[in-house]
């Protein structure tokens, strides 16, 4: 991912772990609870329609932009108000698909509108034994209505609706304000 994919304004900084992400970002997550899911975006080719996973997913909650984006099988980058989706997805012209901005998803578009309840880190602890994924995170996002996570589903993200699998353990986002 060296080349921060065309994105524009797309510069990652991923983290391994709990703490790490918690301490990075876990008050700035945990302070949009409160605010609405205004708006979502996340990278389609025009030629098929199909998400294209390995880019981050761009989520507004009344203006303030965060965007989550899984790779490698542990890492975790979580941005704040950097990405413009508004400019064209660039350096792609050797590939023979057309990535685009896209704020089409049957998984995400029932949540616009709603205001966002909490918001949890979920960390994949299997038992009795451990597994590739062990130790790896999800951002869950919970509303009134149902929830959404956003996970490493190996080097890409994957979007699961509904309660997280059991194997998850859930660590619950609390601001300080």
């Amino acid at each position: 991912m060296p080349d921060m994919m065309g994105i524009s304004g797309f510069e990652p900084t991923f983290l391994v772990g709990l703490e790490a992400v918690r301490e990075r970002h876990g008050q700035g997550l945990a302070t949009l609870g409160g605010r609405r899911l205004t708006g979502f975006a996340l990278v389609r080719f025009v030629e098929d329609g199909d998400w294209y996973a390995d880019c981050p997913i761009v989520l507004d909650f009344d203006g303030v932009q965060v965007e989550i984006c899984h790779w490698k099988l542990d890492e975790l980058s979580i941005g704040w108000n950097s990405i413009d989706t508004t400019v064209a997805i660039s350096g792609w012209e050797w590939f023979e698909l057309t990535p685009v901005w896209s704020s089409a998803d049957e998984r995400l578009e029932p949540f616009v509108g709603l205001e966002l309840r909490e918001v949890a880190l979920l960390e994949w602890r299997p038992s009795p034994c451990h597994d590739l994924a062990d130790g790896t995170l999800a951002v869950e996002f919970a509303f009134d209505a149902g929830r959404f996570h956003i996970a490493n589903a190996l080097d890409e993200n994957g979007i699961d609706v509904g309660d997280a699998h059991p194997e998850f353990v859930r660590h619950r986002l609390v601001s300080d304000a």
